[in-house]
C-alpha cells in the first residue's frame, strides 16, 4: 500500500516506534516528532528521507501532514491531539485516549466543529480474529449473545503512571463495546494493589448490559504465565479465541443446554476450527486510518468509541477505589 498522503508520528517510545515502522512498510510514513534530541538522531539514520521535528507545533508549521498519530503518555494526548485537530488534521491518538470523561468529549466536539476524523488507538478492533467474531454475532451463528469474557494476564510490565486496569483494559472494553453495541447499565470493579500503594496489579472488572448480556474482564500484570483468553457465549454456541497461544486457534462449540419440560438439557455438539485472516492488527488499524484521511467517517475506533471507553474506564476506576456499584 503506497499512499500519497503522509502520517507523522507523535513519541516515538516503545509503541510509537511500532507506528513508525509500519507506517514506513505502508510507504506513508512522512514525519517523525520526539523530544529526545538522541531518539530523533536514531531515527534519522534509519530513516534519512523522514522528517523530524522536537516539537508537534514544528511539524504543524513546517510539515504537509493529512493525518498525525499521537503515541505520548495518556496525560499529553488531550493539548497535543486538540492541537492538531484545530490545524485542520485528522488524527489517532493512542489508548488510553485520556484520563478525563470532560476532554474525550471536548476532543469529539472540537473534531466534529473542524471537521476532521478523531480516532481512537483500539487495535485490539482490527484483529482479524476480532473482525471474525464480530460477523459470527452478526450473522446469528451463535444465537443471541448472552456472556463475554476475557482474561488479559502475565508476569509484564509493571507501570508506574497507571494501574494494570488503565493499562491493559481499554482493549477489552473496546471490544466489549463492539459486540455488545451499547453501554454497561452497571459496572463492578475489585481487586488488588500489592507491589504499590493505590497501583492495581489485579483488577477483576463485571459489565452489565441491556438485554440480560453479561461479561468480566480479568487484567493482572503479577500472573504466573501468559494467557489472553476471550470467550463469547450465546444461545446457540460458544466462540473462544486464544491469542496468547501457538496459531492463536478461534474456535466454535457447537455447544450449550436446551429447556426440555422446564429441565436444562445439555447439548454437546462439533467444536470447529475456524480460518481468518493472517494480519496484522496494527497494519490493518493504519491502513484504516489512512482510508479516511479523506474525511470519510469511521465505523471503527471512532469518537463515539474513544469517549465510551474512557467513560467506562472512569466508572470501573471509580467501583474499584470505592468498592461498590456504578451505574
Amino acid at each position: 500500500m503506497q499512499s500519497s498522503k503522509k502520517v507523522c508520528v507523535v513519541g516515538a517510545g516503545r509503541w510509537g516506534r511500532n507506528h513508525i515502522r509500519t507506517l514506513y512498510e505502508l510507504g506513508s510514513l512522512g514525519g517523525i516528532v520526539d523530544n529526545n534530541k538522541q531518539t530523533l538522531s536514531d531515527f534519522k539514520t534509519k530513516y534519512p528521507s523522514i522528517s523530524l521535528f522536537q516539537t508537534v507545533s514544528d511539524a504543524i508549521k513546517l510539515g504537509d501532514y493529512s493525518g498525525y498519530v499521537v503515541a505520548t503518555p495518556a496525560e499529553t494526548h488531550y493539548k497535543i491531539a486538540l492541537e492538531i485537530m484545530n490545524s485542520g488534521c485528522h488524527v489517532l491518538v493512542e489508548k488510553p485516549v485520556t484520563l478525563s470523561s470532560k476532554e474525550v468529549s471536548h476532543m469529539k466536539q472540537t473534531a466534529e466543529i473542524v471537521k476532521v476524523n478523531f480516532m481512537a488507538g483500539h487495535v485490539l478492533l482490527f484483529h482479524p480474529a476480532i473482525q471474525k467474531i464480530k460477523e459470527m454475532i452478526v450473522t446469528n451463528v451463535i444465537g443471541d449473545l448472552q456472556y463475554i469474557y476475557s482474561n488479559r494476564l502475565n508476569l509484564g510490565t509493571v507501570r508506574m503512571e497507571e494501574n494494570v486496569f488503565w493499562s491493559l483494559a481499554p482493549h477489552d472494553i473496546s471490544v466489549f463495546q463492539y459486540f455488545t453495541k451499547s453501554k454497561p447499565m452497571k459496572i463492578t470493579s475489585t481487586g488488588g494493589a500489592f507491589l504499590q500503594d493505590n497501583i492495581h496489579d489485579t483488577t477483576l472488572t463485571i459489565l452489565e448490559y441491556e438485554q440480560n448480556i453479561k461479561g468480566h474482564i480479568f487484567v493482572s500484570w503479577l500472573h504466573p504465565f501468559k494467557e489472553h483468553r476471550l470467550i463469547v457465549m450465546g444461545s446457540k454456541g460458544m466462540i473462544s479465541f486464544e491469542d496468547s497461544i501457538e496459531n492463536k486457534p478461534l474456535k466454535l462449540y457447537s455447544k450449550g443446554y436446551t429447556l426440555k419440560d422446564a429441565i436444562p438439557t445439555k447439548k454437546d455438539g462439533p467444536v470447529d476450527l475456524i480460518d481468518y485472516e493472517n494480519s496484522m492488527p496494527l497494519t490493518e488499524e493504519l491502513k484504516y486510518f489512512i482510508q479516511h484521511m479523506d474525511g470519510s467517517p469511521l465505523e471503527i475506533a471512532n469518537a463515539d468509541n474513544a469517549v465510551e471507553v474512557v467513560d467506562i474506564l472512569i466508572k470501573a476506576s471509580e467501583s474499584l477505589m470505592k468498592g461498590v456499584s456504578v451505574e
